[in-house]
């Protein structure tokens, strides 16, 4: 078994950026999910409300942050950790997190078609945020503006799994569906769906990685990311229903919390330590 896709999300909810190696941070994949898009209550945003979220492209250069969509021209910013601190509020964690400026806000708001204000934020460093204690390894884990888990990680076999399945409920016009619908930081290739499902530490090269909980999927996966539309059957959370239903939600992949900190790339090789 190897990895075979890296991605980050430098904004909550927003595009993909594909690695070819990252660095394993307290808080997750280093640049992933250090910024989202608050409304004018400090609540989080995320495609589940705003499904038009997925368009927004994003490259990361050091501390500049590019964002793209098609009907507008890009905005460039110069992210920092220097603005106005604001409470904001991701599922039951409040922290307070670094204002990036009106320019970063009207662009949004104008890009989403929103009627009223959003803003851009950055994680402090001064304000961590923690991993729900429930599933913590140590009183000290800490994630970014990710759900509720540093690591997302998904099975190439998996997929392929789900995509059988489909083609047996719809054998006319079967819906196909890549990886990118379930936002994983790591993905691995394996023969064997949902194998993660019983292990509890693998290491990538030198990080080892403790597998938490089987992670629970929501209307996000039913998105086309490069479009912003919704499947109208709801796939694939139909189909998942027929036989990821277990206790918490429709499961598919993994959150993890690192137990150690360094590099891994595509192509590293994983082994199981259970």
């Amino acid at each position: 078994m190897q990895v075979s896709q890296l991605s980050i999300y430098p904004i909550k909810s927003c595009g993909a950026i594909a690695c070819q190696k990252a660095t394993v941070t307290p808080n997750g994949l280093a640049g992933d999910r250090q910024l989202m898009l608050v409304n004018a209550q400090g609540q989080f945003m995320t495609q589940r409300d705003y499904p038009q979220m997925a368009q927004i492209r994003v490259k990361l250069d050091s501390d500049t942050l590019t964002l793209e969509h098609e009907k507008l021209d890009p905005f460039i910013l110069q992210l920092t950790l220097e603005g106005d601190l604001l409470p904001v509020k991701v599922w039951h964690t409040q922290t307070l997190a670094i204002d990036q400026g009106d320019s970063a806000a009207q662009w949004l708001q104008t890009v989403l078609q929103l009627d009223r204000p959003c803003r851009l934020v950055h994680q402090s460093p001064h304000h961590p945020r923690p991993v729900h204690p429930q599933y913590a390894t140590s009183p000290n884990d800490t994630v970014s503006f990710a759900d509720g888990y540093p690591i997302l990680l998904t099975n190439t076999a998996s997929l392929a799994d789900l995509n059988h399945r489909l083609r047996d409920t719809y054998p006319q016009n079967p819906p196909q569906f890549p990886m990118n619908r379930f936002r994983p930081n790591i993905v691995i290739e394996t023969h064997q769906p949902f194998i993660e499902d019983n292990w509890k530490i693998l290491t990538i090269g030198s990080v080892e990685l403790q597998l938490v909980k089987p992670c629970s999927r929501c209307i996000i996966t039913t998105t086309d990311q490069t479009t912003g539309e919704r499947n109208p059957q709801r796939e694939p959370l139909k189909t998942l229903s027929s036989f990821r239903q277990q206790p918490g939600g429709l499961m598919f992949g993994s959150n993890i919390i690192p137990k150690t900190l360094g590099q891994i790339q595509v192509g590293d090789l994983i082994t199981i330590k259970n």
